[in-house]
């Protein structure tokens, strides 16, 4: 058994078991035939997977690798609104006529914000073949990385200021992104599910290599159509970060205020979590790669991934 079929079955098991029903409460989820999607919640999981040990994929059914990881990349590399710039069409029914979800996700991880602490010098050496004419700074392949404020301070993105700060300040308890920004709730299409991740650094005693650790942060989550593919596209994320800044990965932590399975889902989750489950699968990603915008979908597979059988469409609640 996979460490992540074991905490994918305790957490079913104990959300079935001791979790709040909301069946007859006023819920704002609904089926698309129109009936309120009721759940049956847990607040407060959290789970602690090791990177170190092995890549937390469960074995029960089949988590999709590459669709996970596009969908990261859209979101954390492409930082795109759109649904036109992802190949896949989970987020259709929030996109409008134009495919774009408001100013949610990829959109809030575009957006450049000033900071005091940030300098020329240290953005040039985080991010080698970059170049500055002190107004703009570009990467070797012209990506604006930075640039000056009217106020003189440097203007860097969310996903660029964590691949500085974790080169230039790998210690700092500062390391986060944010993307449930207040102002701009109002023009998304969906409020953001995991709106934050943190790093942070540590160096075991007699190791040349610093470990990253991560924690998502996520409000709400479906656990049946969501759990298993989450897990494993921040994991692969933490992955990334730390072959980007040369380090070893850690522990990855997800927290999940509102965890839930959906009336529909109960007897699939029942089913699932009764299946005998594989070993882990061995995690690939393209070790040729070391710029966080040059990672595409077809850098990571798993080998000897065996799983159980696929389960029946899944009903999304809207």
């Amino acid at each position: 058994m996979s460490l992540a079929d074991d905490i994918f079955i305790k957490m079913c098991s104990e959300i079935l078991e001791s979790g709040t029903d909301t069946k007859g409460e006023k819920v704002r989820p609904h089926w698309e035939d129109g009936t309120p999607a009721y759940t049956i919640k847990k607040f407060g999981v959290v789970n602690r997977y090791d990177l170190r040990k092995e890549f937390p994929a469960i074995t029960l059914r089949r988590t999709p690798i590459k669709s996970a990881v596009d969908e990261v990349l859209w979101i954390w590399q492409k930082k795109s609104n759109n649904v036109n710039d992802f190949g896949q069409h989970i987020w259709d029914a929030w996109a409008d006529e134009s495919g774009s979800i408001g100013k949610a996700y990829g959109y809030q991880m575009s957006l450049k914000q000033p900071y005091k602490d940030l300098k020329e010098e240290n953005i040039l050496i985080a991010f080698p073949g970059a170049s500055s004419d002190g107004r703009r700074v570009l990467s070797a392949d012209g990506r604006l990385i930075a640039e000056k404020a009217e106020n003189g301070l440097w203007k860097m993105d969310q996903v660029d200021r964590v691949i500085y700060d974790l080169k230039i300040n790998p210690y700092s308890r500062r390391i986060l992104t944010g993307i449930y920004t207040q102002a701009d709730l109002s023009e998304m299409n969906l409020y953001p599910c995991a709106y934050s991740m943190t790093f942070n650094v540590t160096k075991p005693e007699g190791s040349d290599k610093l470990v990253l650790n991560s924690i998502l942060n996520q409000r709400s989550q479906d656990i049946l159509a969501a759990n298993a593919w989450n897990v494993a596209q921040y994991a692969a994320l933490t992955h990334m970060f730390a072959r980007v800044c040369d380090m070893e990965v850690g522990e990855f932590v997800h927290v999940i205020a509102d965890a839930h399975i959906y009336d529909r889902h109960v007897p699939v989750i029942k089913e699932l979590i009764e299946r005998e489950p594989h070993p882990a699968p061995k995690f690939w990603m393209n070790p040729e790669i070391d710029d966080f915008y040059k990672f595409t979908k077809d850098d990571f597979r798993f080998d000897d991934y065996e799983f159980g059988p696929p389960v029946d469409k899944i009903p999304v609640a809207i």
